[in-house]
């Protein structure tokens, strides 16, 4: 399944993207690669994933979970997008609705919610590094503005360099928080960040 979006740089951007060409998580393709790993990891889950109209813009959720072998048993709001979708036991519920959490779910009794920021991972553009660092921020500092309920809190981001070496100094301090953080790769697996 594929998670990576392609996009053409501006000219000034262009030769700091590998090949020239920029290839991007989205916020979605997030959102989708950390809803696979708790279905993957759970005896029993339920999960629905909260992207706005701009996320699928950018990637096409309906035909990601079909890849996926889920099937669109319900629709949802006013979106084509939005809706519940099944495979087998497995429910992932696509509802455009913010203010509580990109991903949120139930997994084995407890509740989980996650904040998802996409980023380009091919570029040292020095102004696409921040945006990747400024996500990292981001997603931690909405999880730190929730208030506390027990569910299991992560942070996940696009996996570069860049956010592998902020997140390795954030760590410490998102751990003391009950905040975990989660830095997804280009094929959608997730490395988990750890304190030494």
């Amino acid at each position: 399944m594929e998670y990576v979006t392609q996009y053409d740089p501006p000219e000034k951007r262009q030769a700091k993207a590998q090949g020239g060409v920029e290839e991007r998580l989205t916020e979605a393709s997030i959102m989708l690669a950390m809803a696979r790993y708790i279905l993957d990891n759970a005896t029993e889950a339920k999960v629905s994933i909260h992207p706005d109209g701009e996320h699928a813009k950018r990637f096409d959720i309906p035909a990601w979970l079909g890849t996926a072998g889920f099937e669109k048993t319900a629709s949802l709001g006013s979106t084509s997008y939005g809706g519940t979708y099944q495979r087998g036991h497995e429910t992932v519920i696509v509802n455009p609705r913010s203010g509580v959490g990109d991903v949120v779910g139930v997994v084995d009794g407890r509740s989980i919610v996650i904040e998802c920021k996409g980023g380009t991972i091919n570029s040292t553009h020095a102004g696409q590094l921040s945006r990747l660092r400024r996500g990292l921020c981001e997603a931690v500092g909405l999880l730190m503005a929730r208030p506390f309920d027990g569910a299991r809190e992560i942070a996940a981001v696009s996996w570069t360099p860049e956010t592998e070496r902020l997140a390795a100094r954030m760590v410490s301090r998102c751990s003391r928080a009950g905040i975990e953080l989660a830095l997804v790769r280009r094929d959608g697996a997730i490395v988990w960040v750890a304190e030494d």
